[in-house]
Parts: structure tokens; C-alpha cells; sequence
């Protein structure tokens, strides 16, 4: 009888690492479908608003640009506090803070109101990636593969926004697709503290490169080089992509539908098939080079948004599928390099710098793409630039060490 103790205790330990691992990787679901929602309800929300029904979805534009702001610019505060609080607590406030704003951002009467209200969004939602990731990268061991899973969850938020926005706009108003989500964050927030509270929450065992690893690994200022390379040019690439697409199908599927619904479940099927791409990719890294990856990946995606920037009604709904597995595919590697060149105290602090320069850009993309559109050019003059842009992320690929210098560097002795 005494023995069983032990193994009960190893069995509540895994099933609580494999709970945990479903808290943070909700969390990233979360974190994506809230700041999406916007982009889906921004046309619907003009009108109630009493703007133009031609001019209603550009000129709503800039009033989420401070919530993306702000998503990155307060990254950097979360993993402060994090580093002085706890992970664990700045997790629970991720919850249930996005969730209330969320709810809030109903109640707006005008568009500035409503600003004030994805900013507040933004302020949450910062709290996701430095946190939420740092804690999926500890303890070493197959990180990619849990990057991909986590990646995947992720991008299924982002499939989600336009899904259920794009349903209830459909029957319902602009105002209950903030409320449905923002009651759903908060439940999982207070579930979040339970589990946290009963003792049983604890980040996995260290793998043997992750334990030798006590400071930065040499060569990681050219590592962060690249990353910061292929940070800033994806993030432009991801924010074009993820926000203008479920607008863009329905301006450009006329022969298909012109239901806000069914475009926005097509948007749906795009970016949650498109999302597996990125358990792909976190094997390959797991197992290859992750240079010759990335390499891989940053040359398909300007061939594949201008081939995109071209279609109309299906041939784009496939092109874009295409594109996307891509631009998601990317996902991971930066956040692996990190986890080779990066020691765990660091983290935190390193993701939030990244996140702050990818949704900089982002934001930045948002300005590009209203300028584009206000000036009377089409979607397909927006991607057109998203490609040209990610023709950057090829050059910022060949600064990362190749796989066997990376090797050496883990083991501190020379690769065979």
C-alpha cells in the first residue's frame, strides 16, 4: 500500500502539468480572438455609430490602432512584474482583466469611446506573450513541438474572431461579440486561480541543456539581430494579413457570398487550417536546422500574398489559405531561437521587446493599409505590399548561426 502513494502523486503531477499546459494554451486562444474581434465588428460598429456605409470600415480603422499600441508597448511592464510578482498571478489578471474590458468596450456609444475600450484590451492582452510564453518554454526538452501546440491554439483564436463575431453580427449586434467572449475570460480566470490555489501548479522539470544553460549562449546578439529582423517584418506581414482578410472576402467573393457570416466563417477555415502549419514547422525545428526552416518558410510567403493579391472568389480563398500556413508557420522559430540563445530569467523580458516591435509594426501596417484604401487603391494593392515586405524576413534568415553552431554552443564542446 505505501507505494502506491508515490505513483498517485506522479500521476496527479502530470495530470496537473498537462492542465496547466491547456490554461496557457487557452490563454493564447484568448488573447488573439479578443484582439480580432475588433477587425470583424469594425464596419457594424461604424454604422450604429452613424458613420457612411462606403467610408465606415476605413475611417474606424485608427480607433484599435491604440489597442495595438498599447498590446506591445505595455509588454515589457507584464514581464516586469511577472519577474516580481509571479507568472502564475499575472495570468489570472490576464483573464479576467481582458474580460472585463472586453464587456466595457459594449457599452460604447462613439468610436472614441469605443478606442478607450480596445485600449483597455490592449493593456491585457499585453500580459499573454511575455508571460504566457516564457512559461510554455520552460523547462527545455521538445520546445517546438509545444511552441507549434501553443501556436496552434493561438491562431484558432484569430480563426475564431471573424467565426463567432461574424455569427452574432449576423443575428445579433456588434455588442454581444465583445460580452460572449468577455464572460468566458473571466469564468476561465477565476478557474485559473482554483487550480493555482490548490498547490498543485508547478513548471516542468528541467531538461539537461536547459539546466547547463546559466547565461546567454554565445552568439545571441546575431540571434536577436535576426529575430528582431524577422519580428519587425512579419509583424507587418501578420497584422495586414490577420486584420484585413475577413474584410477582404467580403469586398472580394462576390460570385461566392456577400453574407457577413459565411465570409467570416471562410476567414475562419483560413486561418484555423492554416494554424497546423505551425505543428509542422515545430517538429522540423525540433529536428532540423531552424535556418534552413525559416529559410523555407520566409521565401514562399511573398510568392504566395502576391500570387494572393491577384484572386477573387475561391482562387482566393485557396491562395490564402496557402499564404497563411505560411505567415503562421513562421510563428515558433523565433520564439525557439530564443529558448537556445535566451536563459529563463531573461525571457520574459526578451519576448516582451519582441512582441512590443511586432505590434508596433503591426500597427504601423493598420496605417499603411487605411492610407491605401482612402487613396482608392484595392486590397490587392495592400498585399501587394505585405509581400513586398516579407521579402525582408529571407535576408534577416541568413544572420542565424546554422544548426551545428547552435549545437556547439548548447553543449559547449564541437559538434560531430
Amino acid at each position: 500500500m505505501p507505494e502506491k502513494k508515490p505513483l498517485n502523486d506522479r500521476i496527479l503531477a502530470v495530470n496537473a502539468q498537462k492542465l496547466r499546459f491547456t490554461f496557457l494554451n487557452f490563454g493564447h486562444f484568448v488573447d488573439h480572438l479578443f484582439m480580432l474581434i475588433f477587425a470583424k465588428a469594425a464596419f457594424s460598429a461604424g454604422l450604429s455609430f452613424g458613420l457612411a456605409k462606403d467610408g465606415a470600415y476605413a475611417e474606424m480603422i485608427p480607433y484599435g490602432i491604440p489597442s495595438l499600441v498599447l498590446f506591445g508597448a505595455c509588454a515589457p511592464l507584464a514581464a516586469h512584474l511577472a519577474d516580481k510578482w509571479q507568472r502564475n498571478g499575472m495570468i489570472a489578471v490576464f483573464f479576467i482583466g481582458i474580460g472585463v474590458s472586453a464587456i466595457a468596450t459594449s457599452f460604447a456609444q462613439t468610436p472614441l469611446q469605443m478606442a478607450f475600450g480596445l485600449a483597455a484590451i490592449g493593456i491585457f492582452a499585453a500580459i499573454y506573450h511575455p508571460v504566457g510564453i516564457a512559461m510554455i518554454i520552460q523547462g527545455g526538452g521538445k520546445i517546438g513541438w509545444r511552441l507549434g501546440t501553443n501556436g496552434v491554439w493561438g491562431n484558432m483564436g484569430v480563426a475564431a474572431a471573424p467565426l463567432l463575431t461574424g455569427f452574432i453580427l449576423a443575428d445579433y449586434n456588434w455588442q454581444l461579440a465583445f460580452i460572449v467572449p468577455g464572460v468566458l475570460a473571466i469564468v476561465t480566470g477565476v478557474g485559473f486561480i482554483v487550480f493555482v490555489r490548490r498547490g498543485r501548479v508547478r513548471p516542468p522539470v528541467s531538461s539537461a541543456s536547459e539546466k547547463a544553460m546559466v547565461g546567454f549562449t554565445p552568439g545571441w546578439p546575431r540571434a536577436l539581430l535576426a529575430i528582431a529582423l524577422v519580428t519587425s517584418a512579419g509583424g507587418f506581414v501578420f497584422g495586414t494579413m490577420t486584420f484585413v482578410i475577413p474584410r477582404m472576402f467580403e469586398v472580394s467573393m462576390p460570385e461566392l457570398t456577400v453574407n457577413v457570416a459565411t465570409t467570416g466563417l471562410l476567414a475562419a477555415l483560413v486561418y484555423a487550417i492554416a494554424a497546423f502549419a505551425q505543428l509542422v514547422v515545430g517538429r522540423l525545428i525540433d529536428r532540423h536546422d531552424i535556418r534552413t526552416v525559416l529559410l523555407v518558410v520566409a521565401v514562399a510567403q511573398p510568392l504566395l500574398i502576391g500570387l494572393m493579391s491577384m484572386q477573387t472568389n475561391l482562387a482566393l480563398f485557396f491562395s490564402a489559405l496557402a499564404a497563411m500556413a505560411f505567415v503562421f508557420g513562421q510563428i515558433p522559430i523565433t520564439d525557439a531561437v530564443i529558448s537556445r540563445y535566451v536563459p529563463d530569467l531573461w525571457r520574459a523580458k526578451i519576448l516582451s521587446v519582441k512582441l512590443l516591435l511586432n505590434l508596433v509594426i503591426g500597427a504601423l501596417a493598420l496605417l499603411v493599409a487605411r492610407y491605401i484604401l482612402e487613396s482608392g487603391e484595392g486590397f490587392d494593392r495592400v498585399m501587394v505590399v505585405a509581400a513586398l515586405t516579407a521579402c525582408c524576413i529571407t535576408g534577416a534568415a541568413l544572420l542565424l548561426p546554422a544548426q551545428r553552431i547552435i549545437d556547439e554552443n548548447l553543449s559547449g564542446t564541437p559538434a560531430e
